[in-house]
């Protein structure tokens, strides 16, 4: 779907996979600024949406999927994984249960896959699955102003989930309704912001998006989602042995890592190049933007044995690492060898 958000005054359509929203709406330096300094919304309506009802809904999903959601109070804002029994991540859930269901967003064109798998493993239990990705859209407020903006049109989206992260707040809005919304947190004072500022700000935060800084071998480990999106203290769920295993006794093979690119190049890299060190590939990178602050910027997977203060290139350009998962993440299990006595 098409968001009818990308008939504003000044939107620029963003490439593939997001091309159904807006890039930026002019002004791309000052669109991050809002999001910085006081609010702005976001158009994430490409999103797929998935929501779960039912009485049995929080413990099923918890049986599924990597994060503690039995018993999880209503409006919690969490994240959680879907992997397959090797702990290869196959979907990434930012999700808040609303009292009588679980809504949940993941990365466009990956709903309806979502939701026939989550149909698949039903069984007996009392819970129903929806592909809503056609009928509501994210509507993202970030900023240090977002409360008092969301509250300045409360009696509008009054009938609307929220799922209020750490630092932005997500809104489930009915797609006949987006310009309706969005056009009155303009006028209470948020600013409109395209993708490019969004994804700048979301790396400058170091958070990873499945599929464009991840492939299909990656883990959580590797990823930096333990803890955001596992929890270490659970029972069973698809994935878990190889989460257990990296975290009492092995290292993730990869790392994470945040990229402060060299400005003069005028370019960004393109996603999927290859990272070197003297010449060899050691890994690949990910998402990139320019921050507004910080300058061209990316997030990268690298092999963990390259050393942190290590200047790599990609694509001919320098790129300095900042570490996010630490070459140490993993093996926190103490075994100590006793020898029998003689």
């Amino acid at each position: 779907m098409t968001s009818p958000l990308l008939k504003r005054p000044g939107a620029v359509a963003a490439e593939p996979p997001d091309a159904d929203i807006a890039a930026h709406y002019g002004e791309p330096a000052q669109e991050q600024r809002a999001l910085d300094r006081s609010c702005g919304w976001v158009d994430r309506s490409n999103r797929g949406v998935v929501r779960v009802s039912g009485p049995d809904r929080l413990g099923w999903l918890h049986s599924l999927t990597s994060q503690f959601l039995d018993g999880i109070a209503p409006g919690t804002a969490t994240e959680a994984l879907v992997m397959d029994s090797k702990g290869h991540i196959k979907h990434h859930l930012s999700l808040v249960d609303d009292g009588t269901a679980v809504w949940a967003h993941v990365e466009p064109g990956t709903a309806e896959e979502l939701a026939r798998f989550l149909d698949s493993m039903r069984f007996m239990l009392r819970v129903e699955v929806e592909d809503l990705g056609s009928t509501r859209g994210v509507v993202t407020l970030a900023g240090p102003d977002r409360e008092a903006r969301l509250a300045d049109v409360a009696g509008l989206v009054e009938d609307v989930p929220v799922r209020r992260a750490t630092d932005e707040i997500d809104l489930f809005v009915p797609v006949e309704r987006l310009v309706e919304v969005t056009d009155a947190l303009t006028e209470a004072g948020a600013r409109p912001a395209g993708l490019w500022a969004y994804e700048a700000r979301r790396i400058a935060a170091h958070r990873p998006r499945l599929g464009f800084d991840s492939d299909h071998r990656a883990i959580p480990h590797e990823m930096g989602w333990v803890g955001s999106a596992v929890h270490l203290e659970k029972g069973c769920y698809p994935g878990q042995e190889t989460v257990a295993r990296v975290h009492n006794l092995g290292r993730p093979p990869r790392r994470l890592v945040m990229l402060h690119l060299d400005g003069t190049a005028e370019r960004l890299p393109e996603r999927g190049a290859a990272l070197e060190l003297d010449g060899r590939a050691v890994g690949v990178v990910g998402s990139s933007a320019r921050h507004h602050e910080l300058g061209p910027i990316a997030l990268g997977l690298v092999k963990r044995t390259v050393p942190v203060d290590a200047d790599l290139t990609v694509d001919g350009i320098a790129a300095a690492q900042e570490v996010i998962v630490s070459p140490d993440t993993g093996a926190n299990a103490k075994i100590e060898l006793r020898r029998r006595p003689n």
